[in-house]
């Protein structure tokens, strides 16, 4: 379960998307709790939501209860790391792909016409 980042995380580790964990903090842009930000308290993989705290409704018996929210409806604003998370950072940075891109290479395709 992936979320975006907050467009400052963005262009810092120049990365759009991280997957989301427990401890990450998030704010909500789309649903009935947006701008709401929280951190995140579990991530519920086999429903596909993450629960985030103090974004709760209250039951008909007067029971409080998380609501599950869907990750494409988050942003994610402060990253919890380790070492893990930051091996996915540089792993997915985007601007050192750029000097590897494409599989040949300029001379390759000038010397594919010599024969």
């Amino acid at each position: 379960m992936s979320a975006a980042l907050s467009k400052d995380l963005a262009n810092k580790y120049n990365v759009r998307s991280m997957p989301i964990r427990k401890g990450d903090e998030v704010a909500v842009v789309r649903g009935g709790f947006k701008n709401r930000d929280g951190k995140v308290i579990t991530c519920y993989r086999r429903k596909y939501v993450v629960h985030v705290e103090r974004i709760t409704r209250e039951k008909a018996n007067g029971q409080t209860v998380q609501v599950g929210l869907h990750p494409s409806n988050l942003v994610i604003t402060k990253l919890h790391l380790d070492k893990d998370r930051k091996a996915i950072l540089e792993r997915k940075n985007r601007s050192s792909d750029v000097k590897g891109k494409g599989k040949y290479s300029e001379g390759d395709v000038n010397m594919a016409g010599v024969d």
